[in-house]
């Protein structure tokens, strides 16, 4: 055995070129069948696999590959199904698993939300009662498919059972105790099965271990593992956490598995000091995540190695791992197809496949196979880009300087704003409007494409955009929608284009991650100092002004969601990344407001996903995160009204920096957890405008009026209803035409019986 192994966490699942996008949309359209379908995602399963093996990657994942989602997996294994799906029991269908994820005709979709800090969303699964039967062993399956066809070893990959359900709704009436230590004879039943199978190394994920972790859950971790170790003696676990230190460093390492998993990059150095400190029991395996999994920047790996070196004195001989900071599902797959890159940044850039070419190295030289030459590019390749120009901008510079540490604050406080606001635009009560986007049709994309390949001229395309927002502008007065959007036919990505106007971003051709399901984004790269170079959104909204006399809202997308959804630099802090975006921003709205454009909506969608996981660190974050929203909103007139939007997320930890973002008008997505958002204003009073989601605009569903009924009527149980909007829960960019109208007039006329019962109740 060598010194030191090579290991990975998890492999991006999308394909190359998103070949598995491709391929479930077309059987979601009906244009392939079941068996075309699992046929060509079973060829990007194993394609990945042997990538892994020829990169020399020793201890290789599987069933970190899914077909949606790998929290709803680890559910459906386990036949958890809500009951409004009607299954019957036994191994979950295919076409009942997609139900769960995006819902049918008469059946809501299971909520969505975000995994931990990330920008990946993973479907929450409602727990009714405690599981008796393991119906699939999924990674068994996915095993023996590897050693079958390709005869390569694996390491199964599952979600461990703490951290399964604190992700989960826990709707038995059991306690989370009780209800976790119901699935530990299923986890020991499945790890028997990989057992007699022969499995050497199962990694089990508990990515909760790096948030706060009580004493009861340390304990309940012992009681778990230990009859987890006493059912599948022969199998070794690997405890995988990620994301940040562990604080509990003692405790963990002692627990009864043969492997711990720590993140060596997003700890702050904390992970080292105690592997210094503690040490490490004998006998025992540490995977070190050194390379970051999260960004795509090439590690400095003279650097890295003195970490490894240290580690490979602290830890005993073969007891050492290597591996990323935490699954590779969280970058593109490779850079290797990225040609039009400009080559300084090129070669400071690192994709999963790049990764893993990074952590063979560093195992090799450890091991003595190669010469630590090897390792001297990558220092040169960081150097280099720091030291350009790009990332000196003396001009960005000295005007993060001038704005110092003072709280930007608008002139007039909210109260008054909001006074000012209506009177000058005389708002219905419960005024209805929508998010920003509208459908991207297979025209939309295409015509974009062919003007971004020089086929069609810049006048034709401006033509075809104005002509689209010319329709949903009538689409709009016609449903009688009180402020309207011009709909982003532009608009790529609500980061992308944002990114592709100001200096200091960079765009891939293939740098797709996935977001949700078959949703897949291409994170803007950040590589050098971010400003304004001229209006970005002025023309298009402008332009749909004039097309009406109702309010047309500005839409930008705000400083923190276009930090949080790139990958940002990191050689400067990420507060002054942000305030960088800020600042570019801000004069993108004065602009807005120069022509007359006095509703903008600064989206900050990602706000809550940033928010760290560790609590000592959160106020310093949502602190930063208001002050960059604020920096980028404060030089407006009082009656302009600022909105935002956020979505996919537990507010309540954060309700009073929303109320601090000062924001004029916020929409917040509620519909797909059923209104439990607005138990937090119960006990919060809050004096701005506010929309909650009314209905879920990720499902091809259009909901019944009494659905959105109750929506509205649960939100001002709580709320002043002269301060609430009503709105769909997110843009609408991904969702058909027809199934938007028809959403769109169920969610009017809802609003209309809402009023109407507001202006007539005798209270």
């Amino acid at each position: 055995m060598p010194k030191v192994r090579s290991s990975n966490i998890g492999y991006p699942r999308i394909g190359e070129k998103r070949e598995w996008k491709k391929s479930l949309e077309s059987y979601w359209a009906n244009t392939t069948s079941q068996e075309e379908l699992l046929a060509s995602l079973k060829e990007i399963r194993l394609t990945n696999i042997q990538k892994q093996k020829d990169a020399g990657i020793d201890l290789i994942p599987v069933g970190d590959f899914s077909l949606y989602d790998h929290v709803l997996d680890t559910a459906v294994s386990f036949g958890l199904v809500p009951d409004r799906f009607e299954y019957n029991g036994g191994k979950v269908d295919l076409d009942t698993y997609f139900a769960v994820a995006r819902g049918t005709d008469s059946a809501v979709a299971s909520e969505m939300t975000k995994w931990y800090n990330t920008n990946y969303h993973y479907i929450v699964p409602e727990i009714t009662q405690a599981p008796t039967t393991l119906v699939h062993n999924r990674v068994l399956e996915l095993y023996n498919e590897a050693k079958a066809e390709l005869d390569i070893e694996t390491k199964p990959v599952i979600l461990g059972p703490v951290s399964f359900v604190k992700l989960s709704k826990n709707q038995t009436g059991l306690s989370e105790k009780d209800l976790i230590r119901s699935f530990v004879p299923l986890y020991a039943e499945l790890l028997k099965e990989l057992e007699a199978s022969h499995v050497a190394w199962v990694q089990v994920d508990e990515p909760f271990l790096n948030g706060e972790v009580t004493e009861a859950d340390l304990d309940l971790l012992q009681e778990v593992y230990a009859q987890l170790d006493v059912a599948a003696p022969k199998v070794n676990l690997l405890l995988q956490t990620y994301f940040e230190a562990v604080d509990d460093y003692e405790a963990i390492v002692n627990l009864p598995v043969q492997g711990i998993g720590l993140d060596f990059v997003h700890d702050e150095g904390k992970s080292l000091q105690q592997v210094a400190k503690y040490g490490l029991p004998s006998g025992k395996i540490l995977a070190a995540g050194i390379i970051d999994g999260r960004n795509i920047w090439k590690a400095d790996l003279q650097e890295v190695k003195h970490i490894v070196d240290q580690l490979s004195v602290l830890v005993g001989e073969g007891q050492l791992i290597l591996q990323p900071s935490c699954s590779l599902l969280h970058v593109p797959v490779t850079v290797s197809l990225e040609e039009e890159l400009p080559e300084f940044l090129k070669a400071g850039i690192s994709f999963a496949d790049e990764k893993l070419e990074e952590l063979v190295a560093l195992a090799d030289v450890a091991n003595d196979v190669r010469d630590e030459e090897i390792l001297e590019a990558s220092a040169e390749a960081v150097r280099s880009l720091n030291e350009s120009s790009s990332r000196n901008n003396e001009d960005v510079r000295a005007l993060l300087e001038e704005i110092g540490d003072s709280v930007p604050t608008r002139a007039v406080e909210a109260t008054e704003r909001l006074r000012l606001q209506q009177e000058k635009y005389q708002f219905p009560l419960l005024p209805t409007t929508t998010i920003g986007s509208f459908p991207q049709t297979k025209e939309v994309r295409q015509k974009r494409l062919k003007w971004r390949k020089g086929e069609l001229e810049s006048a034709q395309y401006e033509q075809f955009i104005r002509d689209e927002i010319d329709k949903w502008i009538k689409i709009q007065e016609d449903l009688d929608i009180d402020v309207l959007v011009h709909g982003e036919f532009e608009r790529t990505d609500m980061v992308e284009f944002f990114g592709e106007k100001l200096a200091g971003f960079q765009f891939t051709k293939f740098g797709w991650v996935q977001s949700y399901g078959s949703r897949c984004v291409k994170p803007p790269v950040i590589y050098g100092d971010v400003a304004f170079i001229e209006p970005m959104t002025v023309k298009e909204t402008a332009y749909a002004q004039r097309q009406t006399n109702r309010p047309v809202k500005g839409m930008l997308t705000g400083p923190v969601t276009i930090f949080n959804w790139s990958f940002p630099r990191t050689d400067i802090s990420e507060g002054q990344v942000v305030n960088q975006i800020a600042l570019a921003l801000r004069k993108e709205v004065e602009e807005l407001e120069k022509e007359g454009i006095n509703l903008i909506q600064v989206d900050e969608p990602a706000i809550r996903e940033g928010l760290p996981l560790k609590k000592e660190k959160t106020e310093a974050y949502l602190k930063q995160s208001v002050e960059a929203f604020r920096l980028s909103t404060i030089t407006v007139q009082p009656e302009t009204q600022i909105h935002t939007h956020m979505c996919y997320s537990d507010f309540e930890a954060i309700i009073e920096s929303i109320d601090a973002l000062d924001a004029d008008v916020i929409s917040i997505e509620t519909s797909r957890s059923h209104g439990e958002l607005i138990s937090a204003f119960e006990d919060f009073t809050y004096n701005k405008g506010i929309g909650l989601g009314v209905y879920d605009i990720h499902s091809p569903r259009v909901p019944a009026q009494e659905e959105i009924d109750r929506n509205i009527s649960r939100a001002l149980s709580v709320l002043d209803p002269t301060l609430f909007w009503i709105n769909p829960d997110c843009g609408l960019k991904t969702r058909k035409e027809k199934e938007t109208v028809e959403a769109l007039r169920v969610m009017v006329a809802a609003a209309k019986q809402a009023r109407e019962q507001l202006v007539t109740s005798p209270e």
